[in-house]
């Protein structure tokens, strides 16, 4: 009885963790906490009503990930780069995106074309309202269904990490509801590009859509 007791409090911290970690990424990724912000491990605790073990772990995963970088005392800080660093993660960033893109629209299924769909009238929702914050997890969502197509769990956790990273960064970009629309409304092309099924457009459409992401993020950074 007693290990099984255990066990059921090791599944319980290691929930608890994945939780903490998961809202932590949501909120780096949306731009809700932004590069330098100090998160401590008592206020988190708290915050999420649980012990500090738990997270602990997240913010020790996160800082594994790049996501975040480990402080002198307890706690860590939301990572922050040069522009240099980021130019060369976006650098990075374009490929996997483009690789995501080519290979999703050679995999397309229903599933996926009414997933893609989906997350693209969520975009538009968040952003026809003016949505700051809604938007930008829409935009993720888009984002990580279009990983999701390719099928392969291994390169959509690649694209995922560096969507982590930069998320901060991308964030600052919008700041009106016309910059939201305008971004939802590009979202559309690239949808086409990969609904035609021709992996080279795809690869095309998705890199431009990236460059400017990029360009508009090195505005504002």
């Amino acid at each position: 009885m007693a290990n099984i007791q255990a066990t059921d409090a090791g599944k319980h911290k290691m929930s608890a963790a994945h939780r903490v970690e998961h809202a932590l990424i949501e909120e780096i990724s949306a731009g809700e906490l932004l590069p330098g912000v100090r998160l401590d491990e008592v206020g988190l605790a708290h915050r999420f009503g649980v012990s500090r073990t738990p997270v602990r772990e997240a913010l020790s995963r996160l800082t594994a990930q790049g996501v975040l970088v480990p402080g002198e005392k307890r706690g860590a800080f939301v990572a922050e780069y040069s522009r240099e660093q980021l130019s060369q993660i976006f650098e990075a960033m374009h490929e996997i995106e483009a690789a995501c893109a080519r290979i999703a629209a050679q995999r397309l299924s229903l599933l996926a074309r009414s997933e893609i769909e989906t997350a693209q009238g969520d975009c538009m929702k968040a952003a026809e309202a003016g949505d700051r914050v809604a938007y930008l997890r829409a935009n993720e969502a888009f984002h990580l269904t279009i990983y999701k197509a390719t099928g392969n769990p291994y390169i959509a956790e690649i694209a995922s990490e560096f969507r982590r990273r930069t998320g901060p960064f991308r964030a600052k970009k919008f700041q009106t509801r016309e910059d939201l629309i305008g971004s939802a409304q590009s979202h559309q092309t690239l949808i086409d590009d990969i609904f035609s099924e021709d992996s080279n457009t795809a690869s095309k459409g998705m890199r431009d859509h990236m460059t400017n992401s990029f360009m508009q993020t090195l505005r504002v950074n």
